[in-house]
Formats: structure tokens, C-alpha cells, sequence
């Protein structure tokens, strides 16, 4: 046990533990305990969370290939972690007005149907590793929910940028799925 809970994978368990803080900071601004704050604050510490838990991300994955710190757990948890963070930061983005409903939709079915994908090729012996797109619009992703967080300009073509890449790099999957 003590192997399985490594520097990495507790930095994936943080992350977990961030995406519904920082959901929490999207959705309840009517919060009374929040009544003297500002409402940009609101942006500032979801950004701030957003942040840290993007840091934990390079960090877990750089530990884990480094050090040799790799293990089926965090194989698991690193994308649940990864999914969580674009779950809460879409949604409450959406919930806010600040992300359309289509392409979080769009986003996120993806992201739930290769997640299913990948299981199926994992259950087959297939080889389930990241693609270059898949890397390129998971950055691309986050950039769009920073962007979309700080109501910065760009922001919308961020995201739609990110909906392109997110259809594209799905498509890469699924068809290295049905080449092998």
C-alpha cells in the first residue's frame, strides 16, 4: 500500500480534492458567508486553485516517469484527476455564463466516451497512451478554463479552439482503437 501511495499519486489525490473547491467557487457566490466579497475574488481564488492544481499535474506526471514512481493506481487516478479538474472547471464556467453549454457539452462527451474507450482497450491488452493531440488539447483546455476563469480576452476562442482539438484528438483514439 505504502508503495501505491507515492509522491504522485498523493498530488493526484490533491488535485482530486481541488476540482470541487474550485467548483464550490464557481457555483455558490450567493453564499452569505461570501456577502462582503467582491465578485472578481470569486475568479481570483478558482483561478488560484485552477493554478496549483495544473502545477500538481506536471509535477505528478514529471515525479512518476523521473523517479520511477509509475504505478497502476496512478495510471488510474492521474486522468480521473485530469477529468475532474476540466468537469468542474467547464461546468462552472458554464453555470456562470462565461462557457457555452454547447461546447462544454461537446468537451465532455468526448472526454466521458474515450474514457470508456480506454477502459475497453486496457480490458483488450491495448495500448491506451497519450497521442500528441491528446496532450496538445489537454493544454489547450486549460488554457481555455484559465482564460474563461479570468474573463481575459480571447477567452471564447480559447475554448473553441479547445472543442476542435478535443473532437480531433477523439477521433486519433478512436481510430488507433479500431487499427489494432
Amino acid at each position: 500500500m505504502s508503495k501505491a501511495l507515492n509522491l504522485p499519486n498523493i498530488l493526484a489525490l490533491f488535485r482530486i480534492a481541488l476540482a470541487p473547491l474550485m467548483l464550490w467557487f464557481f457555483v455558490d457566490r450567493n453564499n452569505p458567508i461570501f456577502s462582503s466579497w467582491h465578485p472578481s475574488w470569486f475568479d481570483y481564488f478558482a483561478g488560484l486553485i485552477f493554478v496549483i492544481a495544473s502545477v500538481t499535474d506536471f509535477f505528478d506526471g514529471f515525479i512518476a516517469r523521473n523517479w520511477n514512481q509509475m504505478t497502476k493506481l496512478g495510471g488510474i487516478l492521474d486522468p480521473l484527476a485530469d477529468k475532474m479538474l476540466v468537469l468542474a472547471g467547464f461546468l462552472g464556467l458554464m453555470v456562470i455564463d462565461r462557457a457555452s453549454a454547447w461546447a462544454v457539452f461537446l468537451i465532455l462527451s468526448r472526454e466521458f466516451f474515450i474514457t470508456g474507450l480506454r477502459v475497453v482497450a486496457v480490458s483488450e491488452g491495448k495500448d491506451v497512451a497519450s497521442t500528441m493531440a491528446g496532450k496538445i488539447k489537454t493544454v489547450v483546455q486549460m488554457i481555455a478554463i484559465g482564460f474563461l476563469t479570468m474573463n481575459w480576452p480571447f477567452a471564447t476562442e480559447f475554448l473553441w479552439l479547445a472543442v476542435i482539438l478535443t473532437i480531433y484528438s477523439g477521433y486519433e483514439y478512436t481510430r488507433d482503437y479500431f487499427k489494432y
